[in-house]
């Protein structure tokens, strides 16, 4: 155990907080706390993971562990007890959390609404499940507790007492929000029923915090906001640039309910720092941001987490306290890296098993890091449930229902068996996606496999499956799968004024998805995806032509679908039309400009045009933005080499053929850089030797 360099921590969590909505607030002056906090600790991007579903991200931001490690993928999961369905539990998880090895070492610890977090576990402190705020039935009526929401049992009836009814939020709550809601009609607009559920929760779980430290010994707290998320889910399409097919009376109601939210966080904030005091370490961070600008998507998809759609893949991450850098922004951070973190700043090992690592970029002076083989394996007792434990099935119910509001789930099927199969298959095209963001293509193929051949009609697991086989050179079995969806797909078909959705554009803001043009058809489009992947084969095969032609093709039917302008530019690259890829990797930086493979590319075509200072700010941008990028570092390298910076370079080279040992050009160069006046001859003697071996094998295989 080293030496602790943090007295307490306070991690609080914002679901769905995002910097591009963040920056322009801070700049105005409108979140005060927060600037403070940034000026005085670090700030950056928090990389999510895919698929982007908040209760795989918040266990494993509080685990390290990737989702097929800590067992919670997705929504809901098979019910033993009953047959059915019911929400992911706290007994889902499969491995220890950070409240759990935090109990196990003595520590005072609390945990309050985290995601997936009922029924709370016993751990030594105060845990409040997030089915705590939860308000059902109105105000005049009884609201008991569900069994499990809080533990200890003997602290039930002080937490009930600390939740805000919906009911409760006033006129004088709402106005500073929405101040033309007297306009709204509520018997067909149930927007400010929407409001008042997601404002009280809050409030709630707001409450329950400042309780404990105002009230409790305690060393770490963690307490999870849910109120971004769902005002963005409820209310996003008010946001202003108004969207098309927003009514503009309905824009002008609704549309300062985002930024409201952000500015609440901001007081609630403020609070938990004025009551923990100025020597605790704090942390805030999201498990992904919020589309809000062009990238909002014009419809969401009709299947399971539809929603999700309007993620966007970059949280944010601030930390401030004692050992941390002040006024710095940090990069390449991912919300893995958040409880290897911690574990640092109480002086404990992380596990060898978490995939994280620890924000040393974050302390003035890199920390003491020590490893042990897994904290799974350390006994002791952690404030775990057992697995079987049976959850309420009111409070399952509840649950359900909320996400059915959310859009994120369909009605649960009245037949339990057939519901339960539905919530397998979506774990397991989850997980299966969570192998295909891991690189684990060979584990993620025989599932989206199956997938595929029990349900031919859901595109989406063909996709992914062709995808995969794209991933793993069956080149020719991705091609047969693509051609197939082609040869279905139905005809466009021009929407007439009948299939205008009115209703849509009028309904509940709590209705996630958005009035769209291209969502006015009850068919679906002709999908450009097909083309994109079709490129892709193509360009694999090296017929650069129609590549291009396929993926012009696919830009025609949609210029805004994602990655579809880096395969331009990457078939531009190779066809050695520089100015034309530099067009296209510049048109996919206007689409999203935090996007790390069009910077990368855009770097690629500067270290093309010797334009060399350039080439290593985006190669850097790259990888600040996504730090396991090994061609990121690679060019980076390039780049710094021909400035005449070799131990950067070196280091930058170094770190890609750490990420990617068999990238051969990056053991070559090292032999180069090694092999200078006073470089090491034996680093130069070992990577040259690496180089000639990997080449060898290469020429080896392409003449088997």
């Amino acid at each position: 155990m080293s030496e602790p360099l943090a007295k307490k921590v306070l991690l609080i969590g914002w679901d769905a907080a995002d910097w591009k909505i963040i920056s322009p607030l801070l700049d105005q002056g409108l979140m005060p706390t927060l600037d403070d906090f940034v000026n005085h600790g670090v700030m950056g991007n928090l990389a999510t993971l895919r698929p982007i579903l908040s209760p795989m991200l918040w266990n494993s931001i509080a685990t390290g562990k990737r989702p097929d490690k800590h067992g919670i993928l997705g929504f809901m999961e098979p019910d033993p007890q009953s047959g059915g369905v019911r929400p992911t539990t706290s007994t889902s998880r499969k491995v220890k959390a950070i409240w759990n090895i935090l109990t196990q070492r003595g520590y005072n610890t609390h945990v309050l609404g985290w995601f997936a977090g009922h029924p709370a576990e016993p751990i030594n402190g105060v845990s409040v499940s997030d089915l705590f705020p939860y308000a059902v039935g109105p105000l005049d009526k009884e609201w008991p507790l569900p069994p499990g929401a809080v533990h200890p049992e003997s602290m039930r009836d002080t937490f009930a007492a600390l939740r805000m009814h919906p009911a409760e939020v006033t006129e004088a709550a709402i106005l500073p929000w929405i101040p033309r809601a007297a306009e709204i009609d509520q018997e067909k607009d149930k927007g400010l029923q929407s409001f008042a559920k997601i404002l009280s929760e809050n409030c709630s779980i707001h409450n329950a915090a400042t309780w404990i430290l105002q009230n409790e010994p305690w060393d770490f707290l963690a307490v999870y906001y849910n109120g971004i998320d769902h005002f963005c889910h409820g209310f996003m399409n008010f946001h202003p640039p108004r969207m098309e097919g927003i009514p503009e009376k309905q824009f002008e109601v609704y549309k300062d309910v985002v930024n409201g939210a952000y500015r609440f966080h901001d007081m609630m904030l403020q609070t938990l720092l004025d009551l923990a005091g100025p020597e605790v370490t704090v942390i805030v961070v999201s498990d992904h941001g919020f589309h809000s600008d062009h990238l909002r998507p014009r419809g969401i998809p009709k299947e399971p987490a539809g929603p999700a759609v309007q993620h966007r893949p970059f949280g944010i991450v601030c930390m401030k306290g004692a050992h941390i850098r002040q006024d710095e922004r940090i990069y390449g951070a991912t919300l893995l890296d958040v409880t290897p973190t911690i574990l640092t700043l109480f002086g404990l090992p992380g596990g060898e098993d978490m995939d994280g690592r620890v924000l040393v970029q974050a302390f003035e002076e890199p920390p003491a890091i020590t490893r042990i083989p897994s904290w799974e394996s350390e006994s002791g007792a952690c404030g775990m449930h057992p697995a079987d434990l049976r959850m309420d099935p009111a409070a399952a119910q509840a649950v359900l229902q909320r996400f059915v509001a959310l859009g994120y789930i369909q009605p649960p099927s009245e037949d339990q068996a057939k519901a339960a199969e539905g919530a397998v298959r979506e774990q397991q095209y989850n997980l299966a996606r969570v192998y295909l963001d891991a690189r684990r293509y060979r584990e993620a193929q025989p599932i989206l496999e199956e997938l595929t051949k029990k349900c031919p009609d859901q595109t989406r697991f063909t996709q992914h499956l062709a995808q995969c086989y794209l991933a793993v050179g069956r080149r020719a079995d991705a091609k047969t799968l693509l051609e197939q969806l082609i040869a279905f797909e139905p005809k466009a078909r021009t929407a007439g004024p009948e299939d205008k959705r009115e209703d849509k554009a009028e309904a509940s803001p709590e209705t996630p998805a958005p009035p769209a043009a291209d969502a006015a058809t009850q068919e679906p489009k002709p999908r450009p995806w097909t083309d994109l992947l079709m490129g892709v084969i193509h360009f694999e095969e090296g017929d650069m032509d129609a590549a291009l032609a396929s993926l012009l093709k696919a830009e025609q039917a949609d210029a805004r679908l994602p990655d579809l302008h880096l395969r331009i530019g990457e078939t531009y690259l190779r066809q050695r039309r520089t100015d034309d890829a530099g067009r296209a990797f510049q048109r996919a930086l206007e689409i999203d400009g935090d996007s790390p493979e069009a910077h990368l590319g855009l770097g690629v075509v500067r270290l093309r045009q010797r334009r060399n200072e350039e080439a290593a700010e985006q190669a850097l941008r790259a990888v600040g933005l996504q730090h396991f990028l090994p061609l990121g570092h690679f060019y980076l390298g390039v780049a710094l080499a021909r400035l005449g910076h070799r131990d950067r370079a070196a280091l930058a080279f170094e770190t890609s053929a750490s990420m990617l040992p068999g990238l051969v050009a990056a053991h070559r160069w090292l032999a180069t850089l090694y092999t200078q006046p006073g470089g090491d001859p034996e680093k130069a003697a070992r990577h040259r030797g690496m180089y000639l071996q990997l080449r060898r094998r290469r020429e080896q295989k392409s003449q088997a």
